[in-house]
């Protein structure tokens, strides 16, 4: 499913006229202000997840092995 040139500038008729050319940008700037905060917030809890990844797996010790002698 992709937009063609005829839907777009459909899409686009139809922003002007609800929003009007003054509030386009203050849309656009909105929008990626929210962008940039969810990608923050991503990084974040990539991040956080990684150090109690490590965290976790420096914690736990090797198995022991066990010679056959010794059972």
């Amino acid at each position: 499913m992709s937009l063609g040139i005829t839907e777009i500038t459909l899409i686009i008729i139809v922003i002007l006229l609800l929003f009007g050319g003054k509030r386009i940008p203050e849309l656009a700037r909105a929008l990626g202000k929210a962008s940039y905060e969810f990608k923050k917030a991503k990084d974040t809890i990539k991040k956080e997840t990684d150090e109690i990844k490590t965290a976790i797996e420096e914690s736990q010790e090797p198995p022991t092995e066990f010679k056959s002698d010794e059972i």
